[in-house]
């Protein structure tokens, strides 16, 4: 069994470029032995909008939280009513985790203090609430390192990881999960499969992000969660293991990090 640890199956893309759409994604990602997926909110409607997918595929759970970049949608004047709506779809019993949420520098360089403040918020909504997190971090390491030291007790998973190899150790100390992506399969990725390694069998897990970052061999096609099983081997031979042994850890750790049963 396989869990896809993040993905987007609310994604317009999947009805726009997958055979089938969403739907059938997800009877390929059933057939390639996926059991579970955590659809990722970004926004209020993306977060109702995965919530409400969750009654279609009968392994889904949900996260409910606003993205950096979607956040430039939202005045300021409405930040609070976006939080207590926040607030409001976290009570779902299929709600396990606040996210995606967190910086990105790479699309907006120049909003960092407001999404810092945004990030910020939704850290003390996922403590009040008692749920993990779900961090996006891009070009931004020094500045949401920082920001999550200022919640010892919140934890969570930084997904689609892109840091190096001593950030993961200095993460899973603190008792963070690391999830990879596509991007670990790259040739270039040298760098991902050391922090792999560098991750204690305990914390690491595997995702999608679909339908973006496809890995190796089916880069420049959308992503689903029927490819997982190309990231799990890849994350596998990082760490010097089965992809038997990655693909049970990775779907344990997931299930412990968001409170479900095996």
């Amino acid at each position: 069994m396989l869990f896809d640890s993040h993905a987007h199956y609310n994604d317009p893309r999947f009805e726009a470029e997958y055979p089938g759409g969403a739907a059938q994604a997800l009877n390929d990602a059933r057939a390639a032995g996926v059991t579970r997926i955590l659809n990722a909110g970004t926004s209020v409607s993306a977060s109702e909008a995965s919530l409400a997918l969750c009654a279609c595929f009968p392994g889904m759970v949900a996260s409910v939280g606003l993205h950096p970049t979607d956040s430039l949608e939202v005045p300021d004047t409405d930040l609070m009513a976006t939080l207590d709506a926040l607030r409001r779809l976290s009570s779902s019993s299929k709600a396990v985790a606040i996210g995606e949420i967190g910086l990105d520098y790479h699309w907006d360089p120049d909003g960092r203090e407001r999404q810092k403040r945004i990030f910020d918020l939704q850290l003390s909504l996922a403590e009040e609430v008692r749920l993990p997190v779900i961090v996006h971090d891009r070009e931004a390491h020094g500045d949401t390192l920082e920001l999550v030291r200022l919640h010892p007790n919140v934890t969570g998973v930084f997904h689609s990881f892109s840091g190096s190899a001593e950030m993961a150790r200095q993460l899973a100390a603190a008792g963070w999960y690391i999830s990879f992506s596509g991007p670990i399969t790259y040739k270039n990725a040298r760098h991902l499969r050391e922090a792999a390694a560098a991750v204690p069998p305990e914390r690491i897990l595997a995702e999608t992000d679909a339908p973006y970052l496809p890995p190796v061999p089916h880069r420049g096609e959308i992503n689903s969660s029927a490819l997982l099983p190309c990231t799990v081997r890849a994350v596998a031979d990082a760490c010097g293991t089965s992809y038997e042994e990655m693909a049970a850890r990775t779907y344990k750790n997931a299930c412990t990090l968001f409170a479900l049963q095996e």
